[in-house]
């Protein structure tokens, strides 16, 4: 079976060393799939159903695509990369399944190569999020230790990868240097025809990120009614909090009392936000 490799941006493909691809089809093995385990950490918490039962229903009719990725832990595999293709085969009732089995321990001279081409190279924002997950997926890591591994804070990962659920024209033009990753990240709340309503828009207007940032602000005002200022505090503790997240957070108060509202896109993003507060499954 041939690695099927997720869709890379040019830059990027250049960076993985051709060994890589060329080891990762000599470990595939199938495996008992009884064998092989979660990973206790993974910071994914939600799995939507009918996407598994959707996959599983193409599993059965095609195999699986794409091999998952464990370590040996004693006498079972730990899924390092792949939970949700693991879970779909155990809905299509398949006995085993195609593992790639990685050393964590032992990262080999390709692997640091990939990694140091990366710290190296001055990508584009969208190569270098692909970059990112590309690292997180072959490791089985986090955003906070693609943060360590590179060399960058985990809030410049966490904004460079949120990038990636910008629509592909939206992402094209960040490529191609006609807007930039702050134009994308202020339209990341959009459904896909809005955001490339606004970035033609920024293109033909010249507008800045700031502009586009009171655009954002601006389309997102209650109409019928007239809202009172908000405290200069709670408007601090809003912007640390949307900062601390990545995420637009809003705090509502009624005397002593209030709640705080952090937005999410989709289920992804809820993940990235679960795992920042360190909430784990029951």
């Amino acid at each position: 079976m041939a690695l099927k490799r997720k869709a890379l941006g040019k830059g990027l493909s250049a960076l993985i060393p051709e060994d890589l691809e060329k080891e990762d089809n000599q470990r595939i093995e199938d495996i008992d799939i009884n064998l092989i385990s979660p990973n206790p950490n993974q910071p994914r918490k939600v799995f939507e159903q009918d996407k598994l039962e959707e996959l599983a229903e193409s599993i059965k009719k095609y195999g699986v695509i794409q091999p998952i990725i464990v370590r040996k832990d004693k006498d079972i595999y730990i899924i390092i990369a792949g939970e949700r293709r693991w879970r779909a085969c155990k809905s299509a009732n398949l006995k085993s399944i195609p593992c790639i089995v990685r050393d964590m321990e032992n990262r080999n001279a390709s692997e640091i190569a990939l990694i140091e081409n990366i710290q190296r190279e001055d990508l584009n924002p969208i190569d270098e999020a692909n970059a990112y997950d590309y690292i997180m997926e072959r490791y089985g890591i986090t955003q906070e230790e693609v943060s360590n591994i590179v060399g960058k804070s985990r809030v410049y990962v966490t904004n460079i990868m949120r990038l990636a659920n910008l629509d592909d024209y939206v992402k094209n033009k960040i490529v191609t240097n006609e807007i930039s990753a702050g134009h994308g990240r202020a339209i990341l709340s959009f459904h896909s025809e809005r955001q490339i309503e606004i970035t033609d828009k920024i293109i033909k207007e010249g507008l800045s990120v700031r502009d586009v940032e009171k655009l954002v602000r601006d389309s997102k005002k209650p109409r019928r009614k007239q809202i009172p200022e908000k405290d200069k505090y709670l408007v601090y503790i809003e912007e640390l909090l949307t900062d601390r997240f990545s995420s637009r957070v809003n705090i509502k108060r009624n005397k002593n009392r209030g709640k705080i509202e952090i937005e999410y896109i989709n289920n992804e993003d809820l993940n990235r936000i679960l795992d920042l507060l360190k909430i784990e499954e029951s």
